[in-house]
């Protein structure tokens, strides 16, 4: 074999260079492992086990269990940072924080974490630009834009510029542009123009956006998190292995850091206008009963908060408590009569008993937590705000979760904006933001102001002396302190109960910056690290086991031969896993089950080989001659298979979101690679081995045997295939009217997978869970009986930091009687709860768009494929009719058995996965099958068609039935051992293996007798 010496030179290479790369993962284990015995003899040391003589000490520890587990945990984090530039391993070669970086990732759904995908919107961006107009047409056609881009793939800018057009006729855009475009955009200028400096304006958006959340992230303290940006479909996914308070992350990421500082108004300025209003509101209640519940609360007017209370001094502020004076007794208020007054508890004023002067607190009054709905429809109708000046915007305060008198409620405030909208002082203006204490010991936030917002301050603070100033964060107002003097330098302080980790949150988001084109998750998926570990134990398990069945059927039918394979096998996983670390890919559970495909494809190469040198074998050549033809013989088949199985990977890999993405990229370096080995690497060894007047025994008594004389008249029976077939396509297209179950991600929701400390009653769950939701979820039982994955959609329309952890609160309350009595939601939310998933509507659609595109390019590819290296249109019609029948099989057995069968069976990400990676098989199995064709036409000359297809098939009936066993055997034991994760689309992979071998030899080579009546096989192929 030539090139013999590059080809051994290139496997030493690779071999060592992964064991390298893989050892850094080994040397991290172990460090780890270290640390962690460490931080448990610290614990052990510290709080000291009690003895068995006093079980009250026993009943203290496993009462105080869940915060000696943080004190381990926080001690073993210290442990681990303190030794990060401590060199370890063998030789002491390299340090912990550089192996760290170096190691094999895993995915979070191996080890828990969170996983979110981030759409970037650009509709603030625009109204931004647009100086934040009120223009009725303006906003409608924003606002017709961002539903339309909801159900549609169209980006916002192309829908904001047609509906603008719908909504205002021959009106330009540019005025609208214009005064904040810094001269980019003329008064004048065209529509193409502003279209143009809007996209380019949208791209700089979306690439600070990036860069902010990046820096957040890094701000984090998350070992290895995962960003990757998607300009063309403006989404950033983010993984975050080892998170586990969901709540902090959604809002740290989603919090658009808009910092500002509004002027105020107190109770005694607009109370004539409350009476009036309450008037108003009273009799318009009392005649129609109704109000627009339609309208949701969602931005400045009446904006509910979670974050906690404090209070606030800034500069030479300082606040003033009236609380007492606030939350009046609104209970025997009737509502009817005053429907402001029994849901609010107006504030009132005090008089300063030196001053004689009456000093009314900054908030209007207070809101039960309850009512903020109900308060929010009051507020925005337009009976009540006509009733209060145009430049009152009502914003809502913090829970202050410190006083337990006030936890259920929450103040409200009236804050005076500019005509626009905006505040005199933005947070653009703060220069330097970071976490300290005040003079009296409280964790505090401090800010430093650049010279514009210093002067905007000072002029701000002078005029308002004695009045209370608003300091809001996302439309929340954090503190309303009262000014005594003014100030002059632009240094300000937050201070409060504000918790150490929250303090520095906030900081670190109003240092990263406001983000330019705020950007809210539309997908996550949290992941419990129990099920991370029952997915590794799974994932595991399943590649052993197959990696052994394997091992052994490959020598228990190939002789000594079989060593080759399995030498090339492991050489094929220890280069995958190797470069998979090489390039910082993240191992996840799919990509584990890429792992195991692999196993059962990366012994194809050596099957098509064996089987190729058999045949020479048989004819009677030496074992030298049969070798070289064989291998010669069969590498147009082997690159045709392993080519069209590539462009389905390939194709998943571009189309894929999430984890799909780690089974694709697995796929595809595990296909490159067994090119390699089962080629390259397995020649090289069979030559080593023969240049010692030794060879490799083919055959056993068994393999010797069977197909031995196989001359099966496979074509006779094409009718009764075409048969099948035509019944497999009424089935696959009443499949579609007969219905499938939809994961999560495509049609939209939350999922949540819960254990019980028992096997629940499926039916009472789901009546409990539909008084809480309002509609029944979708329950069904996953990987054990007492696991139940809820899927609902409970408020996926709305949005705002606090929805998710709202409906997550609300699953707690309908499941509580099915938990210990006493179990809290902190115990329901860390111990209970397994995992779960949001999919907003928005990306559902993307998803599932993007899964169609996926299936049609693969089974186009293919096709164009076949026809380009065939060079005759009938292969292709042969291919499309066998792919359309194992899809078609695959997607009948999806619809009618999903009631059927007792797991899953649902049309999701891993489904397209596991139809993608059908269509590349069944490919793999039909080319084979028609390369044969082609050579034996070449052969046989002017023999009947029948009998040159015949021929063909029965010559490869044993790599075909070997190939389809190998796979067969790997994806089944992934079926049983593998776990939830991958069940589904290895149940679809089991059926497609088994149709995909059936249409290989009774549909896609028999179709092309009808096909070639006229006109010969391979006719191009003669004529070279």
């Amino acid at each position: 074999m030539q090139l013999k010496g590059l080809v051994r030179f290139f496997t030493i290479a690779l071999i060592l260079i992964c064991l390298y790369q893989l050892s850094f993962t080994w040397i991290v284990r172990s460090h780890e492992s270290s640390m962690e015995e460490k931080a448990e003899k610290w614990l052990n040391k510290a709080y000291p086990k009690p003895e068995a003589k006093y079980p009250s000490d026993s009943a203290m520890r496993t009462a105080y269990a869940d915060s000696l587990k943080e004190l381990e945990k926080n001690y073993l984090q210290r442990l681990l940072d303190s030794t990060k530039d401590t060199k370890i391993g063998p030789f002491s070669l390299t340090t912990y924080r550089g192996a760290k970086d170096k190691e094999l990732m895993m995915g979070l759904d191996l080890q828990g974490g969170m996983s979110v995908t981030m759409e970037v919107g650009l509709d603030g961006l625009i109204h931004s630009l647009a100086n934040n107009t009120k223009d009725p047409a303006f906003n409608k056609a924003l606002s017709a834009a961002v539903a339309t881009k909801a159900n549609s793939g169209q980006d916002l800018i192309t829908l904001f510029s047609q509906e603008f057009q719908k909504a205002a006729p021959g009106v330009k855009l540019a005025p609208f542009f214009s005064a904040r475009s810094n001269n980019k955009i003329k008064y004048d200028a065209t529509d193409a123009t502003v279209i143009s400096y809007l996209r380019t304006e949208a791209i700089t958006a979306f690439n600070n956006t990036y860069r902010i959340l990046r820096t957040r992230i890094d701000r984090f303290g998350v070992a290895s998190p995962t960003i990757n940006p998607d300009p063309n479909k403006g989404i950033i996914t983010i993984e975050l292995a080892g998170i586990n308070d969901a709540e902090r992350v959604r809002h740290y990421l989603q919090s658009t850091a808009n910092l500002q500082f509004f002027e105020m108004y107190n109770i005694a300025e607009i109370g004539e206008g409350v009476m009036t209003a309450e008037k108003a509101l009273s009799e318009y209640l009392k005649g129609s009963k109704t109000v627009d519940s339609a309208v949701s609360v969602k931005d400045s007017t009446a904006t509910t908060a979670t974050a906690k209370g404090d209070t606030t001094s800034t500069g030479t502020l300082s606040s003033i408590d009236n609380k007492a004076t606030a939350a009046n007794d609104t209970s025997k208020v009737k509502p009817e009569d005053a429907p402001l007054t029994s849901i609010i508890g107006f504030a009132q004023g005090q008089r300063n008993q030196q001053t004689g002067a009456v000093q009314y607190p900054s908030y209007i009054g207070y809101v039960m937590l309850k009512d903020t709905a109900t308060v929010g429809q009051y507020l925005r109708m337009d009976i009540v705000k006509n009733k209060f000046p145009s430049n009152l915007v009502f914003m809502y305060g913090k829970v202050e979760n410190d006083d337990p008198k006030f936890r259920n409620i929450i103040p409200l405030y009236a804050v005076k904006t500019l005509d626009n909208g905006g505040a005199k002082l933005e947070g653009e203006n703060v220069s330097d933001a970071r976490q300290d204490y005040d003079d009296k010991s409280r964790v505090a936030i401090k800010m430093s102001m650049d010279p514009i917002g210093t002067k905007i301050w000072a002029d701000m603070t002078s005029k308002n002396i004695g009045k209370p100033i608003a300091i809001v964060l996302d439309n929340i107002v954090y503190s309303a302190p009262f000014v005594n003097t003014a100030i002059p330098n632009g240094q300000s302080e937050i201070s409060g109960s504000y918790s150490l980790t929250e303090a520095q949150d906030m900081a670190d988001i109003l240092q990263s910056g406001k983000l330019p084109a705020p950007a809210k998750i539309v997908q996550e998926q949290v992941v419990g690290p129990t099920l991370g570990q029952a997915a590794v134990k799974g994932g595991t398990m399943s590649f052993a086991i197959s990696f052994l069945v394997i091992f052994i059927l490959m020598i228990l039918y190939y002789n000594t031969a079989g060593w080759v394979a399995n030498i090339a096998l492991i050489l094929n996983l220890v280069f995958t896993i190797g470069i998979l670390s090489a390039l910082g890919f993240t191992l996840t559970a799919p990509g584990i089950a890429g792992l195991v495909l692999t196993i059962g494809l990366a012994v194809d190469t050596n099957v098509i080989i064996f089987e190729r040198i058999k045949e020479e074998l048989t004819k009677g050549k030496s074992y030298q001659l049969a070798v070289t033809d064989g291998y010669k013989r069969s590498y147009a088949p082997v690159l045709d298979a392993h080519v069209t199985t590539l462009l389905t990977a390939i194709i998943l890999f571009y189309f894929g979101l999430g984890p799909v993405l780690g089974f694709a990229t697995t796929q595809i370096i595990g296909i490159l690679l067994s090119l390699f080995c089962g080629i390259m690497v397995s020649r090289l060894i069979s030559d080593i081995y023969t240049t010692r007047q030794r060879h490799f025994k083919y055959f056993t008594g068994f393999s010797q045997k069977v197909f031995k004389h196989a001359a099966y008249k496979f074509v006779e029976y094409r009718k009764v295939a075409y048969g099948i077939s035509v019944i497999v396509l009424f089935l696959g297209v009443g499949s579609f009217f007969f219905g499938f179950d939809y994961g999560v991600e495509f049609v939209g929701g939350r999922s949540y997978t819960v254990a019980f400390n028992h096997i629940p009653n499926q039916e009472q769950v789901g009546n409990d869970l539909k008084e809480v939701f309002g509609e029944y979820p979708v329950i069904k039982t996953v990987d054990k009986a007492n696991q139940l994955n809820i899927t609902t959609a409970y408020k996926i329309h709305e949005t705002g930091n606090n929805v998710d952890s709202t409906v997550e609160q609300t699953l707690f309350n309908g499941l509580s009687k099915h938990l210990p009595a006493g179990t809290t939601y902190k115990e329901f939310a860390t111990k209970y709860k397994q995992s779960s998933q949001t999919v907003l509507p928005t990306i559902s659609d993307d998803l599932k768009s993007g899964a169609t595109k996926a299936t049609i390019f693969a089974i186009l590819a293919i096709c164009l494929y076949i026809f380009i290296r065939f060079r005759d249109w009938r292969f292709s019609v042969g291919t499309i009719v066998a792919l359309l029948h194992d899809v078609f099989v695959t997607l009948a057995v999806f619809s009618f058995l999903r009631k059927v069968v007792p797991f899953p069976l649902e049309i999701d990400q891993h489904f397209i996965a596991a139809i993608l990676t059908v269509i590349g098989f069944s490919m793999n199995d039909t080319v084979i099958v028609y390369d044969r064709i082609r050579e034996d036409v070449k052969l046989m000359g002017n023999e009947p068609k029948d009998v040159v297809i015949n021929r063909a098939i029965n010559q490869t009936l044993s790599r075909t039935l070997m190939t389809s066993l190998t796979v067969f055997l790997t994806i089944l034991i992934l079926f049983i051992f593998g776990g939830e994760a991958t069940r589904g689309f290895s149940f679809a992979m089991l059926i497609g293996v088994i149709t995909g071998t059936y249409s290989s030899i009774f549909v896609a080579a028999p179709i092309l007798l009808d096909l070639a009546k006229s006109k010969p096989l391979g006719k191009q192929e003669e004529k070279k």
